[in-house]
Order: C-alpha cells, then sequence, then structure tokens
C-alpha cells in the first residue's frame, strides 16, 4: 500500500485515523462547540477543526460513512467532495439528513471520512469529429 504524507494544522483530538490497518478512509471528525441536530431533510456545513496540504498530484476525497448512512440516513451531500492539493483552508462537510428521524451530531463524532487518490488532468483539443464508438450518443439508461 503507497502511502503519501499530509501535513495537517488542528489540535491531536480533530486528527484524521484509519479505524483499521487496511481502511482506504481515515474517518474526519466534527469539531463541534455544541451538539447539532439535522431534521430529516437538513442540511449543515460542518468542521473538522483542520486545515490539509495534500501533495501536488493527489486530491482528497470527502465520502459518507456506511455506519451512518445505513443507520440514521446520513450521508456526505456533494460526494465524493473534493479537495483539491493547493486548497489550505478549514476542511467542512456537507452533511444532509436523508432518514425519517433528526439526528444529533456530537463533537468529535466521526462524522465522514477522506480517501486520498492520483489525479490526472486531461489536455482538451478541439476537434471536428469525434472517434466512433459501440454506445454512439446513447445517453441515460441506453445501456440497458
Amino acid at each position: 500500500m503507497e502511502r503519501i504524507r499530509v501535513e495537517y494544522l488542528g489540535k491531536s483530538s480533530s486528527e484524521p485515523e484509519y479505524a483499521s490497518l487496511h481502511a482506504a478512509g481515515a474517518d474526519l471528525k466534527a469539531a463541534l462547540s455544541a451538539p447539532l441536530t439535522l431534521s430529516p431533510g437538513a442540511t449543515a456545513l460542518v468542521p473538522t477543526g483542520i486545515h490539509i496540504a495534500i501533495p501536488i498530484g493527489y486530491e482528497g476525497q470527502v465520502r459518507p460513512r456506511s455506519g451512518l448512512a445505513l443507520k440514521h440516513g446520513l450521508t456526505v451531500l456533494n460526494t465524493p467532495g473534493t479537495i483539491d492539493s493547493d486548497y489550505r483552508g478549514e476542511v467542512k462537510v456537507i452533511l444532509i439528513n436523508l432518514g425519517s428521524e433528526p439526528i444529533t451530531i456530537q463533537p468529535g463524532d466521526r462524522i465522514a471520512q477522506i480517501v486520498f487518490s492520483p489525479v490526472v488532468q486531461a489536455e482538451f483539443v478541439p476537434v471536428r469529429d469525434l472517434s466512433p464508438s459501440e454506445r454512439g450518443t446513447g445517453g441515460f439508461g441506453s445501456t440497458g
């Protein structure tokens, strides 16, 4: 497994942590001064209390925690949320309660996870025609 160095600013209690030896995502925690209750359908921008420096050539992907999604309907709204390598602001998570009951997030709760991935940038080249493909212009639902 490849490792990259990601520097962070924040309290040690806010440090992202991997829950197991081979986990792909590190847990992000809510840096709240008081509990936050989300009603069904409500959204919130939840701070994590950390700023990170991702190496050039990588991105951070903020993703939901499966247990929160299954048990409570709590998920990350813009999944995956991308953190670019040149961003130095606080990492925040857009949460939405898709469940049928209010959910309360406590300070320090694990609210999402972050996965780091290599990035490839495209060179966009204008052309007169695109090369043909078996699928062609068929879109939504066209492959069955």
